[in-house]
Formats: structure tokens, sequence, C-alpha cells
């Protein structure tokens, strides 16, 4: 009886921990049926888990606005070709992605070209 009260114990804690690793991992912030594409200039780049951060500005109608997009772990950027250098200050960069559902200017970012017109890859090979 004690084995059976265990291995429920178990499951249920497994069951809750996959739970939380797949609500981390949902794009539920994002509008998944917009996408938003613009060029901009890179600010910074973090090559940190638990993902790679670009942070960009716009220039609008005379107004600079500060963007910001988040991609996969950089484990999996590094297998696909990225360093820590891939994208540096001063870099201009078109990003398309999904916008953010609260209209803060943040993106999920779907496809990123880099100067020079290269396709960034954003997912492992």
């Amino acid at each position: 009886m004690k084995r059976i009260v265990m291995l429920a114990v178990a499951a249920a804690v497994a069951c809750s921990l996959s739970t939380a690793v797949l609500a981390h991992h949902g794009g539920a912030a994002f509008d998944q049926s917009q996408t938003i594409t613009f060029k901009g200039t890179v600010t910074e780049m973090t090559f940190t888990n638990p993902h790679i951060l670009i942070y960009w500005d716009v220039t609008k109608d005379g107004t600079t606005e500060k963007w910001s997009g988040w991609l996969t772990a950089p484990t999996k950027l590094a297998r696909a070709g990225w360093t820590k250098t891939t994208l540096k200050a001063g870099d201009v960069i078109e990003v398309s992605g999904t916008p953010h559902k609260a209209g803060n200017k943040i993106l999920q970012i779907r496809k990123l070209i880099a100067p020079g017109g290269k396709e960034l890859p954003l997912f492992e090979n």
C-alpha cells in the first residue's frame, strides 16, 4: 500500500511540473493572428538563458521607439551558428514577429534579417 501511495504522489508531482514547463513555453502573451515587420537598429543582444533577447530602436515619424524581442535558448541557436557577436549594437536588422497582446513593444521573433540581407536561422538545424 505504501508503494502505491508513493507512486501516486510521484505521478502528481510529475504532472504538476510538466504543466508549469508547458505554460512557460506557450505563446499566450502574443497575438498569434498578427505579424508585424519593421527595420530597426540593434542596441543590445543578451545571449543568456533562458532566451536570447534582442533590443532595437525603430524610428517612426521622427520619433524613436524602443522594441525588444525574444528567441529560443542560446544553446539551440549556437547549434544553428549563432554566437554572442552575431548581432552587435549599431547593426540594422529587419524583424518580423507576433506582437504582445498588451500592446507592449515586445515581439516573439519569427524572422530576422541581418545586416547584408541574410536571414538568420531561428531554430537549430
